[in-house]
């Protein structure tokens, strides 16, 4: 498989809208053949028989269920607030928005 060149990096550069020096042209056309070469390799030892997974170990849900606790009212909950106001915290505006 062919190298990852400079101009193939400036390309990427120019659609990305980033500047990059000379020598960062090689250097990141040097890092980015590493990284290809990797997820070949990584391609290369996937079989036919081994299906695709985002987990090598199979995942279930750890959550507790819902269940309604007793706790604070609006009241209690507003209480040490410096402001509240139709049982919600009053807070300064910032967007400029009503």
């Amino acid at each position: 498989m062919p190298g990852i060149t400079r101009e193939e990096v400036a390309h990427l550069a120019r659609l990305s809208r980033l500047e990059l020096k000379p020598e960062e042209l090689d250097h990141f056309a040097e890092q980015l053949d590493v990284i290809i070469g990797a997820v070949a390799r990584v391609s290369e030892v996937a079989g036919q028989d081994v299906p695709p997974t985002s987990h090598p170990l199979p995942l279930t849900n750890v959550m507790r269920a819902d269940e309604v606790r007793p706790s604070l009212t609006p009241e209690q909950a507003l209480s040490g607030a410096p402001a509240s106001e139709e049982q919600r915290f009053r807070v300064p505006q910032i967007l400029g928005e009503d």
